[in-house]
């Protein structure tokens, strides 16, 4: 006889989300969280399931890309699904995709995210638009120091210092596992009005990382950690006093799986349906 989870066909769903209206992915007791929105509404529509995403975020994170693994029952299919679910989602939280991959895990697939964190450096004025999505720099009291103006060029310098592979350690929750991780990329983009967005790509990050690498990079230019902290942190994994950077200005900008393995097109990739044509979401 086939058991309940043989007659279940695996789904990936692809769901954006505004960090601020939930407590994090991971369902808690203190709720409400993604997840705990998400199963919900799937019990809503007939698929009592529990999700596995590529990775949890943290409150306040928002998501622009985070892929889940489903199954569903037999007679099922994701494009009913992709009918039926919107409707039941929470404010803050929506459905781009449902695709049926071959063998495929939402975390253990993946070979790669992008996150991107939008800060202000001055400058200009920013859309207000924004100001619910990035750190005001100038205002933020972690960096308040002798008065020193803190220069994009100055945090470009420092966020291309620590690309490479290497143990993060120093940049991360001791929770997450310390092994060597690869980030093949950490560079600033400006957006004009004085928005800056740090992109950083890699093959995995731990808990906290992307925020400390960028919390690290502003306390350096702000002139209030020396870059000699900030080298010995990078190469040996030294302590230093860094700075997290608060969690709203922060996005999972992309998960990225192999060739042959990756649920979703290149073209949706890039003008995934459903996804909201405002801030924080807007590519640039």
């Amino acid at each position: 006889m086939l058991s309940s989870t043989s007659k279940r066909i695996p789904v990936a769903l692809w769901i954006w989300y505004r960090g601020g209206n939930f407590r994090g992915f991971q369902r808690q007791p203190e709720g409400p969280t993604v997840q705990e929105a998400l199963e919900g509404a799937l019990r809503s529509v007939g698929v009592p399931a529990t999700v596995m995403p590529s990775g949890r975020t943290d409150r306040g994170v928002h998501a622009r890309m985070q892929v889940v693994s489903v199954r569903l029952e037999a007679g099922d299919s994701p494009e009913s699904l992709a009918q039926r679910l919107p409707a039941h989602l929470s404010p803050g939280l929506g459905l781009c995709l449902v695709r049926r991959p071959g063998s495929f895990h939402a975390q253990w697939s993946a070979s790669g995210k992008g996150y991107r964190y939008r800060m202000r450096l001055g400058g200009g004025a920013p859309e207000p638009e924004w100001a619910p999505y990035s750190l005001d720099v100038a205002g933020e009291v972690g960096l308040h120091g002798q008065g020193a103006t803190v220069k994009p060029e100055r945090v470009a310098e420092l966020l291309a210092m620590a690309a490479g592979t290497r143990d993060f350690i120093a940049f991360h929750e001791k929770s997450s596992p310390r092994k060597p991780r690869t980030l093949e990329s950490a560079t600033l983009h400006e957006r004009g009005g004085g928005l800056y967005e740090a992109r950083l790509v890699g093959d995995g990050f731990a808990r906290y990382q992307v925020r400390y690498v960028v919390g690290g990079a502003l306390k350096v230019a702000a002139g209030l950690l020396p870059e000699e902290a900030w080298l010995a942190a990078l190469e040996t994994g030294a302590a230093m006093e860094g700075f997290k950077a608060p969690a709203h200005g922060l996005m999972l900008w992309e998960v990225r799986y192999p060739p042959g393995v990756d649920p979703f097109t290149a073209p949706e990739r890039l003008h995934p349906p459903g996804l909201p044509l405002e801030p924080p979401f807007l590519p640039g």
